[in-house]
Order: structure tokens, then C-alpha cells, then sequence
């Protein structure tokens, strides 16, 4: 049976990095200001989270937020925030995306489009440091919004993909079983295990990732999102 529904992921699927170091200067900033910690500790501290946050990921298979980040920058420097100081922090930490955007891939927008006029469409991501509020944001910025029938983001879940919840709480919402999903996106221990672990279909979106290409369990792999709308027809079950 053809998915009767598609799902795709945020980053390297829909939108590409952009600005990441500007972004990152404003979290400085902001951490600087509350703490009155010197610029250069600052900045070594800095070198910790990301990886934290990318092990954590992976092994883990959960979620870190802002505030962890907060925490872990504190704990590098053996400094101590008031709660409140601590909650502006890590929304400056969250919200610098929204200041520097990520941009849209080429192509994503009509392939969003395209989809969504033939069945129900959502966004199934893990987040990292940008929330999945400010990612909603970023959405509705770049029009894609109105075309997503509900969007699910891991630091709203509380678990990451491959978790079968990722998957499970979006087909519910789209009215479909999780083994009617096509989802889409760029990483295969993630994406494309998450989606076949709750039965589903799988496509490798390789134009901003070309880490598993020739190299993926998945059904489908599309180098770009034109190469995606031209095979659609064939892709889903419709009516």
C-alpha cells in the first residue's frame, strides 16, 4: 500500500544553515551581559554544548534545550545565574535563530506545496538549541506554514527520532496509521530508521547532506526537491 500521508524534517531537508556564526555571537552577548564573564572564557565555554548536545542525540536519543546550554556554559565557568537571569539567557540562546534565520533549500517550498495538495503533510524534526517554537516561527516566515497539517519538534516530545513517539503523535494527528507515513529527510539513523520503525516509508533527502547517499535502507532518494515533484504521482495513495 502507497503512504498516505508525508512528513519531512526541518534541517538539511526543508531549510539549510545560514549565519550560525552571527547566531552564535548574539548567544555570547547574551551570556556575557548576564554573567560579566570575560569574552575569551566565554568563548571556550562555548566550545562544550554542541557536543553535548549532539551526543546526547544520538546515543540518548532525546532533546537538549537552551536552558542545558545555560547550564553547561555556568558549569565550564563555575558561575551562577538568578532563574530569571538564567530563563533571558537561554531564550536569547533560542531565539538568535530568529534574528539569523536558517534559509529554505531550493525547491522546498513548492515541494511542501506540491505534497500537501495531494495528501495531509507535517513536519517531524528534532530541534537542538532552536526551539521548536522558534522553528514554527521560521515556518510561517517563509510560507510554509499553511501547508502543514501539525508540526512535531523533540523538545516538545521529549524524545528524539528514531523514537517511534515522533512518529506516532504526528500520524495520529494527520489521521493516518504510522505506517502510512513517507517521511523525508537527510539522515539515516534518525529519519530513515525512525520512519521504519513504526512501519513506515522512507525518502533520503540528499541536496544540503549527501553523508548516506548510495549508502540507506531507504525506499526513495531524491538529490533535489524538483526530482522529488516530478516522481510524486507515484509516491502516495490519494482520495
Amino acid at each position: 500500500m502507497k503512504p498516505k500521508a508525508i512528513t519531512f524534517d526541518f534541517w538539511r531537508t526543508l531549510f539549510r544553515d545560514s549565519d550560525g556564526e552571527l547566531r552564535n555571537e548574539l548567544r555570547v552577548r547574551a551570556f556575557m551581559d548576564a554573567s560579566g564573564a570575560p569574552e575569551d572564557a566565554v568563548r571556550r565555554a562555548f566550545e562544550v554544548w554542541p557536543a553535548e548536545f549532539a551526543r546526547v542525540h544520538m546515543e540518548e536519543q532525546r532533546t537538549l534545550t537552551p536552558h542545558d546550554a545555560v547550564r553547561m556554559v555556568c558549569e565550564t565557568l563555575d558561575v551562577r545565574l538568578a532563574q530569571e537571569a538564567a530563563d533571558t539567557v537561554a531564550r536569547a540562546f533560542s531565539e538568535a535563530i530568529l534574528e539569523y534565520p536558517a534559509v529554505p533549500i531550493d525547491g522546498a517550498l513548492e515541494a511542501v506545496r506540491a505534497a500537501a495538495a495531494r495528501v495531509p503533510v507535517a513536519v517531524i524534526s528534532d530541534t537542538a538549541i532552536s526551539t521548536g517554537r522558534c522553528l514554527r516561527q521560521l515556518l510561517k516566515r517563509f510560507d510554509f506554514a499553511t501547508s502543514f497539517a501539525t508540526t512535531t519538534f523533540s523538545d516538545e516530545v521529549g524524545v528524539s527520532k528514531p523514537q517511534r513517539a515522533m512518529f506516532e503523535r504526528t500520524a495520529s494527528a494527520l489521521g493516518v496509521e504510522p505506517a502510512a507515513l513517507l517521511h523525508i529527510g537527510d539522515l539515516e539513523p534518525t529519519d530513515v530508521v525512525g520512519v521504519h520503525g513504526v512501519g513506515g516509508t522512507a525518502g533520503l533527502f540528499t541536496a544540503d547532506n549527501a553523508r548516506f547517499l548510495g549508502n540507506t535502507q531507504a525506499e526513495y532518494t531524491f538529490t533535489t526537491w524538483g526530482e522529488f515533484i516530478d516522481r510524486l504521482p507515484e509516491l502516495v495513495q490519494t482520495g
